[in-house]
């Protein structure tokens, strides 16, 4: 099919893991994927998340790499505020360095974390209205026309690699549209604003050296499993441990608590975050990406796989690349 397919790794770490076996599992989904033609593999900063292992996206993708041979890995996203462009291009660079031709780098305008851990990674809070300046900064030290003078990422000048604009709202389409960069929309957790803002990007396009036309990356989850009943279990599963995690602040449930917290306004706000998700048999899932990838006027899907056990997971990336037949880019 003609319609690319990647995977939005959100690095979970299972009830009753640990970090550890969070990244063994990252290997094993991107092995698997590599195997079965998904396009790229991309892994999204986040911090201060006790159920999350990428905090660190640069270093997992590093790990990744070298347990892998041709899948594309980048992140969907390093989240810039927390960042300098300098330091970002120097990490970037270095792994484009080591795995030529695989490395990409979506960008991101939050935090992605709370006040108390801005604080903690010391960064100033209003570090996101200088988000277009700082994409325009890091993309000249890729391009080797740094614009601070006597200062080049080494690695990373001239290597070019390749940036993507992520949002969940209008103002990253504006960005990605300006800049000529493709534009990726987190429409796995944020639905609201994804037709307004992939109209928008198309509508102000404007090529670039890196990009001729426009090209739209859409999320989406998936639970792809042998029978709808299975899938729709793990899913489950997977919002209620969402759901505490958001609203518990620490608390420890009970499974009757997260009975009566899924039947509250907290349970509908998670499952309107996840509005855009296939759950079913993999004829089921091709079904509903084929209709949502029409709708959206996507160039790419990007699949968050959501399942709480590493099999069903790994299964979850199979059934799909089956159900697509995937074929690699």
């Amino acid at each position: 099919m003609s319609l690319a397919l990647s995977i939005l790794d959100l690095a979970p770490i299972a009830p009753g893991e640990s970090a550890g076996d969070s990244i063994a599992a990252s290997v094993a989904l991107a092995r698997t994927a590599e195997e079965h033609g998904y396009r790229r593999v991309w892994y999204a900063e986040h911090h201060n998340m006790a159920t999350i292992a990428s905090s660190a996206p640069a270093v997992l993708i590093a790990h990744v790499g070298a347990k892998t041979s041709t899948i594309r890995l980048g992140a969907g996203g390093v989240m810039l505020p927390n960042h300098s462009p300098l330091s970002i291009a120097e990490q970037f660079g270095t792994l484009e360095a080591m795995y030529p031709g695989r490395i990409d780098l979506g960008l991101g305008r939050a935090p992605g974390s709370d006040e108390a851990t801005t604080y903690a990674l010391r960064r100033d809070p209003a570090a996101s209205a200088q988000f277009p300046e700082d994409v325009a900064e890091l993309r000249a030290y890729f391009a080797g026309r740094s614009r601070v003078p006597g200062v080049d990422a080494v690695p990373g000048s001239g290597s070019k690699v390749p940036l993507y604009v992520l949002g969940s709202s209008t103002f990253g389409a504006h960005l990605a549209a300006a800049l000529g960069l493709p534009y990726a929309f987190a429409s796995h957790f944020a639905p609201q604003q994804l037709g307004a803002a992939v109209a928008a990007y198309r509508a102000e396009f404007r090529p670039s050296e890196q990009l001729a036309e426009p090209h739209v990356i859409v999320g989406v989850n998936v639970v792809a499993a042998d029978t709808t009943d299975t899938a729709r279990e793990a899913f489950g599963q997977v919002q209620r441990r969402f759901a505490t995690s958001l609203f518990g602040r620490g608390r420890t449930f009970t499974e009757a608590e997260v009975d009566i917290l899924m039947e509250t306004a907290a349970g509908q706000h998670v499952r309107q975050m996840q509005a855009y998700s296939a759950v079913g048999t993999p004829r089921e899932v091709r079904t509903y990406l084929d209709e949502f990838a029409a709708s959206t006027g996507a160039d790419e899907l990007i699949v968050a796989h959501q399942a709480l056990s590493t099999p069903a997971r790994l299964r979850s990336v199979t059934l799909l690349a089956e159900a697509m037949e995937t074929v690699a880019a």
